[in-house]
């Protein structure tokens, strides 16, 4: 079984929060998991969904502040092995194309 799950952390604040969200996903290391990191969250891919909550919990905790603010969205497909990056592959083959744009920044 894979569990895929989009995890953000972030103190709530003013200002960057560039390094706090790097704290985050540093925690990750910790735990059998792979991920991927995009401007609106992490990515996060493990074999079972303990493992998953392990993995959030610790990357919430790394997040030092008065107020941090968690959200975890969890896809837990029990009856199928299939790995974001096929999710992905599954939307491009549809699109013909890389799910991306082509603009540069």
């Amino acid at each position: 079984m894979t569990v895929v799950a989009l995890l953000s952390v972030a103190p709530v604040r003013e200002g960057s929060m560039a390094e706090d969200v790097a704290d985050a996903v540093a925690a990750l290391d910790d735990f059998d998991v792979t991920y991927e990191t995009n401007p609106m969250g992490t990515v996060i891919e493990a074999e079972d969904v303990g493992t998953l909550f392990d993995a959030a919990e610790a990357a919430h905790r790394a997040v030092d502040g008065d107020r941090v603010s968690t959200v975890l969205k969890i896809d837990d497909k029990r009856a199928s092995d299939e790995s974001a990056a096929a999710k992905v592959a599954a939307v491009e083959d549809e699109l013909g194309r890389a799910a991306h744009s082509d603009r540069s920044e």
